[in-house]
């Protein structure tokens, strides 16, 4: 990672992985077993639990490609269709963060019976969302959106969908490939989008592989949906409501405001999508209920806060080490009104596929 023009000082500090305490585990999921990934690291103590994160410091841990070794990921063997039902609308399924994973997405979509074994949509009418945050910090974001797309196309050609959220990691890829060095007013001084790109994972080759048809989709991505009864959103965060009072109103300002093409505007919505942990902590449960009576629903699904975070797994505030986040499944928490979907497959955790509604 080298530096650019105008990313600030704190941009300048190269991520290796001695910054961060690699877990003494070999974390497994699913039908492989992952060991040196490069997500399996843990922030130190101090940043184990990121409150106020804003855009110009480096959020969660991130990992120079150069500085780990890459270990290719056996895909899961392909499962039987997902289950259809008589008549109506097909299964309903959720995808947390990916990040770059295209691995683990492939392997995670097997298992649950949604792609054969030669990566093609098999599950019919099956409706299938994505949270947001296809790229940064792993090694293939394109090849996650080239897929999604492809997949998109597929779902819809069978009788079901493939859609997906805007996420805060897309609204950053944007403004880095839209504005470059350009300085923008970051409420704390000056920063850039190149810079923040980079701090938080940015990637040169999806930099470099990045073409005009990724762009036009990325930007014309929902932030908000509801379907049956759950409200779809990438950030754990009441920032939407600052955007209107119905989904339709966010998803228009969303839009409008990447049109306009305004850094400073572009930045402010990025930096608002960044917020998180609004459900996690005393009144939480109000947070979701706020959103939920202002777009409808009945529970909160969301991405962008990795479960182990939630769950206060990651590090600890005496500087004893951790054994590792351990992600089965999502995390239902506020009261049982959210449903955290971010299993943090970029620290050793798991990419989560799943079901709605959930068994228990």
């Amino acid at each position: 990672m080298t530096q650019g023009a105008g990313q600030g000082p704190e941009a300048e500090r190269t991520a290796t992985l001695r910054d961060f305490r690699v877990p003494a585990y070999v974390h497994e999921t699913g039908p492989y077993v992952r060991s040196i990934h490069p997500g399996d690291v843990v922030p130190p103590a101090e940043e184990a639990y990121p409150e106020g994160y804003t855009p110009t410091q480096r959020d969660l841990p991130v990992i120079n490609r150069g500085d780990t070794v890459q270990v290719p990921v056996e895909p899961a063997p392909a499962a039987a269709p997902a289950p259809q039902p008589a008549s109506g609308p097909g299964p309903l399924y959720v995808v947390g963060d990916v990040h770059g994973y295209l691995d683990e997405l492939v392997a995670a979509l097997q298992e649950q019976g949604l792609i054969d074994a030669s990566g093609q949509w098999c599950a019919g009418t099956t409706r299938l969302w994505f949270l947001g945050d296809f790229t940064d910090r792993g090694p293939d974001g394109i090849g996650v959106i080239d897929l999604v797309m492809r997949l998109s196309a597929e779902a819809a050609a069978a009788g079901g969908y493939c859609k997906a959220l805007m996420g805060n990691h897309e609204l950053l890829l944007l403004g880095a490939k839209r504005f470059g060095d350009t300085p923008v007013n970051s409420g704390a001084g000056t920063a850039t989008f190149q810079a923040a790109w980079l701090l938080n994972g940015g990637q040169k080759t999806d930099m470099d592989r990045l073409q005009d048809h990724h762009l036009q989709w990325m930007a014309r991505l929902d932030a908000v949906e509801e379907v049956d009864g759950y409200l779809l959103l990438h950030s754990d965060t009441t920032a939407y409501l600052d955007y209107g009072d119905s989904i339709e109103a966010v998803n228009d300002t969303v839009r409008e405001t990447l049109t306009r093409n305004d850094a400073d505007e572009v930045w402010d919505l990025f930096r608002k999508f960044t917020k998180r942990f609004s459900f996690r902590d005393e009144g939480g449960a109000d947070a979701v209920r706020s959103l939920l009576d202002t777009y409808g629903g009945t529970r909160v699904v969301h991405g962008h806060s990795p479960i182990p975070y939630l769950l206060g797994e990651v590090g600890s505030e005496d500087g004893e080490e951790s054994s590792g986040p351990v992600v089965e499944g999502p995390h239902i928490y506020a009261d049982g009104l959210a449903i955290a979907m971010d299993g943090g497959v970029t620290m050793a955790g798991k990419l989560l596929v799943q079901q709605l509604p959930l068994d228990s």
